[in-house]
């Protein structure tokens, strides 16, 4: 995964995040949704994130990864 510039992350629709509102965890690819999975965790343990959303996550992702892209 290449990690994002500021502009890059910027430049994604809304629809490119699990948490759109947060503008978190964009999985608008393969490496980005198991980053998604990884980081998630970290998120709600430092309480960025709640189980719901981390949950919801886990789940987009996962879709995304079950994808053939």
């Amino acid at each position: 995964m290449t990690k994002l510039t500021k502009a890059e992350r910027d430049a994604l629709p809304d629809s490119a995040f699990a948490l759109p509102q947060k503008r978190m965890f964009p999985i608008f690819d393969r490496s980005h949704a198991k980053a998604a999975l990884l980081d998630a965790p970290r998120a709600l343990k430092d309480g960025s994130i709640t189980e719901e959303e981390k949950e919801y996550i886990d789940r987009l992702a996962r879709e995304k990864l079950a994808k053939k892209i």
